[in-house]
């Protein structure tokens, strides 16, 4: 692996700890930009007789009981990652990460990727991946994770601290013109001392995990 993947960004497992006021203070200044944006709603346009999705938890329906593990992870965070792929080799991308929720006991999910140049510029979405996050009473989460370029997977995991989840893929099926190279990992999410979104996704190749895809988010909306 090159020095250069070994630099990606990875929640750690043992965040630090911010001091309580601190913690409040940082998420409030935060808030000063993003607590009044959310994605936007389906509910006025089309009279959606139902809850509407929510990434913002001051608007829309009250976040399920269920899900307070999961809390912090809901709002819409967008920033940049370093991938090495088998199929594209070393890249940098950008990303657009929404978690969301409609007031039922599980979570949406929803990632776009895009390749980015030398100069940072954009050059069209790469890959797309949508899902949903659950978490049972005992701290079991379940996600279920859809890739666009043809590959289903189901990871397991459990919250390793209140800022940090680790989750393991345990089943994946990959279409006829799916990757053939997306092998069995793990990913890791966590928020950072700044409240940046880290996360790393690592898969298993001849026997041993490397990072193929890893970025460092801050929240846009909520």
């Amino acid at each position: 692996m090159s020095e250069e993947n070994n630099n990606q960004p990875t929640p750690p497992a043992d965040t630090p700890r911010l001091d309580g006021n601190a913690a409040v203070n940082q998420a409030a200044e935060s808030a000063k930009k993003t607590a009044h944006l959310n994605i936007p709603g389906m509910k006025e346009l089309f009279d959606l007789p139902i809850e509407d999705d929510t990434a913002n938890l001051r608007q829309g329906p009250n976040l399920h009981d269920g899900l307070l593990a999961l809390l912090p992870l809901v709002g819409v965070w967008r920033g940049e990652g370093q991938a090495d792929t088998p199929a594209d080799g070393q890249f940098a991308f950008g990303q657009q990460l929404i978690i969301a929720h409609d007031g039922e006991n599980y979570l949406t999910y929803d990632s776009r990727i895009w390749r980015l140049d030398e100069e940072g510029n954009a050059h069209g979405t790469i890959e797309r991946e949508s899902g949903f996050w659950r978490i049972d009473l005992k701290d079991q989460m379940e996600v279920i994770c859809t890739h666009s370029t043809g590959a289903v997977e189901i990871f397991y995991g459990q919250p390793m601290n209140e800022r940090a989840w680790e989750l393991e893929s345990a089943s994946t099926m990959v279409t006829a013109s799916g990757p053939t190279t997306l092998g069995p990992g793990k990913r890791l999410y966590g928020l950072l001392p700044n409240n940046d979104l880290g996360w790393v996704d690592e898969r298993l190749v001849d026997g041993e995990l490397h990072p193929r895809m890893s970025a460092q988010l801050h929240r846009v909306a909520g």
